[in-house]
C-alpha cells in the first residue's frame, strides 16, 4: 500500500477502535456551522440579546421547552442545514479524515441529521442499533460533529470491535431480544465518547451504537451525516435518493459517459 505514515495511523486507529476522536483542520468552517444555526435559532425564537454561542446552545432548556423542540429541530434542519452551503462547510470542516478513510470520490447524504437533547429528554433516545441493519450501505462512515463539548449520558456511545466480534458470533440469540434487553447485556462493554467543540467524531457505523437520557445539566446538539466512496456498492439507501455525489472527478465523469463505437 502507497499509503504515509500518518495515514496509515489513522486507518489503523479507526479499524482498532472502530473510530476516531480527531481535531477539526477547519475551524472556521466549524464555527459558521454553529454561528448559522444560532443565527435562525435566535430569529426562531425571537431573541435579540447577545449571549455566549456556547452557553446559549447548553442551555436553550431554559428557551424552548419538550413540546417544542422538534418543530425548532425541523425548521433548523429545513432553513439551514439542508442547504448547499451548509453541506460544503460539513464536508469541508472534517474532510481531511474522510479523505484518508474513504477516498477522495465521494457521496454525501443528502439530509443531515441534527440530535438537540434536553436534560432528562427521553424522547430523543436512539437505542442500541447498527445502520447496516435498517439497509445502509457497509461501505458508508458516519461523519459526528458535537456543537457543543458532549460528555457521559450528554454524548453517545458505542460498542468496540473487539466486544462486537463476540456480539456477532451470539447474534442469534441477542436477535431475539428488544433494544432495551440488549443494551443491558452489553452495557458494561459500551464506550462513552468524550468529545469537545472543535473535534469531529467518524465512527464505524457497522458497530452497534446509541445514546440514552440525557442525565447531564447541559442541552446536547450534535449534528451527524453519512459519507461513501461513490463506487463502492449501495445497499437499500440508493445515490439520488438518499445521496448526492459532491467530489465525483472529471476522469470519473468522462469513464462515465463514454460510448464505445459502434462497428457495423
Amino acid at each position: 500500500m502507497f499509503l504515509s505514515d500518518y495515514e496509515k495511523k489513522i486507518s489503523k486507529e479507526f479499524l482498532n477502535n472502530g473510530y476516531i476522536v480527531k481535531k477539526s483542520k477547519n475551524l472556521k468552517a466549524l464555527h459558521k456551522i454553529r454561528e448559522l444555526l444560532i443565527i435562525q435559532l435566535k430569529k426562531d425564537l425571537k431573541i435579540k440579546n447577545k449571549i455566549n454561542n456556547e452557553n446559549f446552545l447548553n442551555n436553550i432548556h431554559k428557551y424552548i421547552n419538550l413540546k417544542n423542540l422538534n418543530k425548532i429541530r425541523l425548521n433548523l434542519i429545513d432553513k439551514v442545514s439542508s442547504t448547499t452551503k451548509f453541506k460544503k462547510l460539513y464536508y469541508n470542516a472534517s474532510k481531511e479524515y474522510i479523505d484518508i478513510l474513504l477516498g477522495n470520490e465521494l457521496v454525501m447524504q443528502k439530509s443531515l441529521g441534527l440530535s438537540i437533547q434536553l436534560p432528562k429528554d427521553d424522547s430523543s433516545v436512539l437505542p442500541i442499533h447498527s445502520d447496516v441493519w435498517s439497509g445502509v450501505s457497509p461501505f458508508d462512515i458516519v461523519v459526528w460533529i458535537p456543537l457543543v463539548d458532549c460528555y457521559k449520558t450528554k454524548s453517545m456511545y458505542i460498542l468496540p470491535p473487539k466486544h462486537n466480534k463476540l456480539f456477532l458470533k451470539d447474534f442469534k440469540n441477542f436477535n431475539k431480544l428488544n433494544s432495551g434487553q440488549i443494551f443491558k447485556k452489553v452495557k458494561n462493554k459500551l464506550k462513552w465518547i468524550n468529545i469537545k467543540f472543535g473535534e469531529i467524531l467518524i465512527f464505524n457505523q457497522h458497530l452497534p451504537h446509541g445514546n440514552i437520557m440525557n442525565k447531564e445539566k447541559e442541552t446536547r446538539w450534535s449534528l451527524n451525516c453519512r459519507f461513501k466512496n461513490i463506487f463502492t456498492p449501495y445497499a437499500d439507501k440508493k445515490i439520488g435518493e438518499f445521496y448526492e455525489p459532491i467530489t465525483l472527478r472529471i476522469c470519473s465523469k468522462l469513464g462515465l459517459k463514454y460510448k464505445l463505437p459502434k462497428i457495423d
